[in-house]
């Protein structure tokens, strides 16, 4: 399994990013990794409406003042956090790159990505795509982990919960985050289906918790039924009930005809999710 040694962090326009950062050097110094904070917001004389002609060219400098301030804030933010760790955490900047590919192209060089949930309330996030935590999944196939634009968390993974269901995105998701499980003090399955039914875990066959102790996953996995047609809600009830700090699943889509279709799971977790959520497709 690829050991976590390169962590990719996107930010933004938002101090809230500054607590994506803020957990990945945390984590990084449990992985022995490097950080990278990479700058990623649409430029703002892109989002103005068309047809302003000789309006926008005049109004262009406000614009790319608007620009630096923003970055500068950031960029300030960073240095902050950085502090006497100029080694471990470094910055980058995609400039006037397209968000989306610029950063997947970018995902492709890390073991690990931190992104943040979507905040339509936040202006200062204008800049950033709504999709851009699927399109990169999708785009990248690397795992990230996505931080509720809500909360505070200094640390994860002690009690955790996995949405098990025999795939290949769940099955990529749960072996991404072995360095994490490793360590848990507990570690929930949500499974689609009653855990007890004949054939979930026959003898003489592969599983999920036999594969997990071989990866040196020492807790007793505790099983938990979800009901399929309410899958998304009801993995955020349940990691609720049982107190779970992070929630490992799979990411549901694909591109067609330019559009991306995320699966119902994913698309609500997404859009309600109230802890940090490690994902992959």
């Amino acid at each position: 399994m690829t050991e976590i040694r390169t962590v990719l962090v996107h930010l933004d326009a938002s101090p809230r990013c500054i607590e994506r950062l803020r957990l990945a050097h945390a984590l990084a110094a449990g992985f022995g990794a490097q950080v990278t904070g990479m700058y990623g917001v649409m430029p703002s004389f892109l989002m103005a409406p068309y047809g302003y002609g000789e309006s926008l060219a005049a109004a262009m400098p406000l614009l790319e003042q608007l620009d630096a301030e923003r970055r500068g804030g950031t960029r300030r933010l960073f240095e902050r956090e950085r502090g006497d760790a100029p080694s471990v955490l470094n910055w980058a900047d995609l400039g006037t790159e397209p968000v989306l590919t610029g950063l997947a192209q970018q995902a492709l060089y890390a073991d690990l990505l931190v992104l943040g949930q979507y905040d339509a309330s936040d202006a200062l996030v204008a800049g950033v795509p709504p999709d851009l935590v699927p399109s990169v999944l999708v785009s990248s196939g690397k795992p990230a982990l996505v931080l509720p634009y809500a909360g505070d968390f200094t640390s994860i993974g002690q009690e955790v919960l996995l949405a098990w269901k025999p795939s290949r995105e769940a099955a990529r998701a749960v072996a991404s985050a072995l360095p994490l499980l490793r360590n848990a003090r507990a570690v929930h399955v949500a499974l689609a289906e009653d855990p007890d039914a004949p054939g979930a875990r026959s003898e003489g066959h592969l599983d999920l918790a036999g594969w997990l102790r071989r990866h040196g996953v020492t807790v007793a996995l505790q099983h938990h039924a979800v009901a399929a047609d309410h899958s998304g809600e009801g993995l955020l009830s349940l990691a609720a009930d049982v107190n779970a700090d992070l929630l490992v699943m799979g990411c549901y889509g694909h591109s067609r005809a330019r559009e991306l279709v995320l699966g119902g799971a994913t698309r609500t977790v997404l859009r309600s999710m109230t802890l940090p959520v490690w994902m992959s497709h």
